[in-house]
């Protein structure tokens, strides 16, 4: 390891551990470093001091590495921060873990849940609309049950995430899914159905 190298490392080493002695100013001071790492490390000790403020966490949200900015989304899932354009982010990890975020919100908005039922409709991404059919479960609203429907027909994954989101839904489209996932091929989709239905 090259000199520099281990200087980064101790560096951030050093980061990780303000957060746990509270040593809110050094981490501060690499909040803005021109190493992601180090960024991604001081603004996971702020918010271990309770010191990372909202605008922080939105600056980070546009930060150039993807890192810094799945972070972000998973810090921001206890602020009522608006994540709609995470949700547009062109990195698919980060994408999911925002759609996970929002649905860990207490109210989410109109535009913010709509562009939660085209990513679980349509994104190519397995695991984003996965997280996003969970997110619309959880939010419960009565204008994304088509959306819900959808991954009850998608990918095993996507389909036991469908399924247990349809316990907040009624009527016989969704009576009719849950029959159907009694018998899937998946048996994590006909256990999720049974736990729904019992």
């Amino acid at each position: 390891m090259a000199a520099s190298d281990a200087t980064v490392d101790e560096i951030g080493a050093a980061i990780a551990i303000s957060g746990h002695t509270g040593d809110v100013a050094f981490a501060l001071s690499h909040l803005s470093s021109s190493v992601a790492r180090h960024r991604r490390l001081a603004m996971s000790a702020l918010a271990r001091c309770d010191s990372l403020s909202n605008a922080q966490l939105l600056a980070a949200l546009t930060d150039p590495d993807s890192a810094v900015r799945h972070r972000a989304c998973q810090l921001a899932a206890s602020t009522d921060i608006d994540l709609t354009p995470a949700l547009n982010d062109p990195e698919p990890s980060v994408v999911e873990v925002a759609a996970w975020a929002v649905g860990e919100h207490a109210t989410v908005d109109n535009t913010t849940r709509r562009r939660l039922e085209q990513l679980a409709q349509s994104h190519t991404d397995t695991l984003v609309r996965e997280a996003a059919v969970a997110a619309l479960g959880a939010i419960g609203h009565p204008e994304s049950i088509e959306a819900i429907l959808a991954g009850a027909i998608d990918k095993p994954a996507i389909r036991r995430r469908a399924v247990l989101a349809l316990v907040s839904y009624e009527g016989r489209e969704v009576d009719s899914a849950l029959k159907r996932a009694l018998d899937d091929r998946d048996w994590q989709v006909r256990q999720a159905a049974e736990d729904v239905l019992s």
